[in-house]
């Protein structure tokens, strides 16, 4: 019999209503390997296991009561870890910064957070992230590294690194994560796991976070198509106020996990967006790969050349300053006080022009999306990072390397489309290398029902990093 932590979020969710495990039983499983194992991967920072259990309890009782089951929420019973940049009531949020490292447990949740509970969720704790969120790996002054379980000296990514390293090790079913540059594409590629960014407006910021630029936005990792659409379709909402509020209009994504997409025509290119950015060998090989296998599955695959070129990254670093600017904590890192010291020295006029050339930069890149079904590139362009690789760097290399690491993700949130990252490649070494695959507005279910078709053709939840199933790390 396979071991709870084997079972998907969807297998779970259907043993939970059919009486067959119960929520306490599934959460003390994930607690202890919790306690067992995160000290090897660096998944959180905050392990809630009371507050765990209390909830379990509640949903247990909900499924006891329950006259039908098919009545009770989405996620009952099912554990959700959530990124710490993101409140929860009763834990702190330390955003990966010392200056709040002692501070006081959350009095209320953010709206995402609302929209697990009421999908059922247990909130089981706080995953790592790099210092506000600003980096693509997962090293901060709060924890430990967040490693990938691949191969433990490498960097998990970021920020969403320690969501992915959770999910990826075994410590949660499903994670959520937010993604304002690459941030769940990012360490889903390192860890070899599936990575939903939906489309901008699908999933409000609010009541409490602000668009900024229309960059960020939440979403979901997960080891399979269909678990990450089932945790989006808990995230999935719109409030008063959202800037580009695109409603799901009772669209269940996890249902797309079993449609059939159709012959999709797709688009595929392998060109950077930025400057000085070259493609790994291995990460080459992950893309001819995927060309392959869609051709395989039926699907007509014709490279294009690349939309955007070099220049993108300059004016996409202009925002990731400019983001920066406000930040008032007085002790943050070096590669933080870099760029708030960069986007402070900015006027309004530098930040302007730069949106206004990402958005001529990256018009033909929605054209694009419109004339195919999807689009192909890398991930990334170089395998997961070894652990120092941008941290132990002075600011202004860290900053380079991140940009030479990760020049294909930021496109897609430049322009608001939904992006998917896919772990269908693995090196001779045994290191994931993901796949992304984009779409036009809107198009979730076209990424899910051809995710979930490409997961059936590698069957990558079959692979499991080393000791996934021994006792100890």
């Amino acid at each position: 019999m396979p071991d709870i932590h084997d079972l998907s979020a969807t297998v779970l969710s259907a043993e939970i209503r059919g009486k067959r495990l119960s929520p306490v039983e599934i959460v003390d499983h994930y607690l202890d390997r919790i306690a067992a194992r995160d000290a090897a991967v660096g998944g959180y920072v905050t392990v809630a296991a009371d507050l765990a259990r209390e909830q379990a309890r509640k949903a247990e009782r909900a499924v006891l009561s329950a006259s039908d089951p098919d009545d009770l929420p989405p996620l009952t019973g099912v554990p959700v870890p959530v990124k710490d940049l993101t409140a929860v009531a009763g834990m702190p949020t330390r955003r990966g910064s010392a200056t709040y490292r002692d501070d006081p447990p959350a009095t209320q949740d953010d709206g995402v957070v609302l929209r697990l509970r009421e999908a059922g969720a247990v909130i089981i704790g706080k995953t790592n992230t790099p210092e506000f969120g600003l980096a693509g790996y997962t090293e901060s002054p709060v924890a430990p590294p967040a490693r990938t379980p691949w191969d433990r000296t490498r960097s998990a990514g970021g920020s969403s690194g320690g969501a992915a390293a959770a999910v990826a090790a075994g410590l949660a079913p499903v994670a959520h994560g937010s993604d304002g540059g690459g941030s769940i594409r990012i360490p889903a590629s390192a860890c070899g796991v599936v990575g939903i960014k939906p489309t901008r407006g699908r999933v409000s910021n609010g009541p409490y976070g602000a668009d900024l630029f229309g960059l960020a936005t939440h979403g979901a990792l997960a080891r399979r198509v269909a678990d990450a659409a089932l945790l989006l379709d808990a995230l999935a909402h719109t409030r008063p106020g959202d800037a580009a509020p695109v409603p799901t209009r009772g669209h269940r994504y996890a249902t797309d996990a079993g449609r059939d997409p159709g012959r999709l025509r797709i688009a595929a290119h392998a060109g950077p967006a930025s400057s000085g950015a070259e493609v790994h060998p291995d990460c080459r090989a992950a893309y001819e790969d995927a060309i392959g296998r869609l051709r395989d599955l039926g699907h007509v695959v014709e490279e294009v050349e690349p939309p955007v070129g070099g220049a993108f990254m300059d004016r996409f670093a202009v925002l990731w300053a400019a983001t920066a600017a406000p930040l008032d904590a007085p002790d943050v890192t070096p590669l933080t006080a870099w760029l708030r010291d960069r986007g402070r020295s900015l006027g309004a006029a530098d930040v302007v022009q730069a949106l206004a050339g990402l958005q001529r930069l990256t018009r033909p890149v929605a054209a694009l999306a419109e004339e195919y079904d999807a689009v192909l590139t890398p991930t990334l362009a170089r395998p997961p990072a070894p652990i120092g690789h941008f941290h132990d760097q002075d600011p202004a290399e860290n900053f380079a390397r991140q940009c030479a690491f990760s020049p294909f993700a930021s496109v897609s949130n430049v322009t608001g489309q939904p992006a998917v990252s896919l772990p269908a490649y693995w090196t001779a070494e045994g290191l994931p290398i993901g796949i992304m695959l984009a779409a036009r507005h809107g198009a979730e279910p076209t990424l899910i029902a051809l995710g979930a078709r490409l997961e059936a053709a590698v069957d990558w939840p079959a692979r499991t990093p080393p000791g996934w199933g021994t006792t100890h790390p």
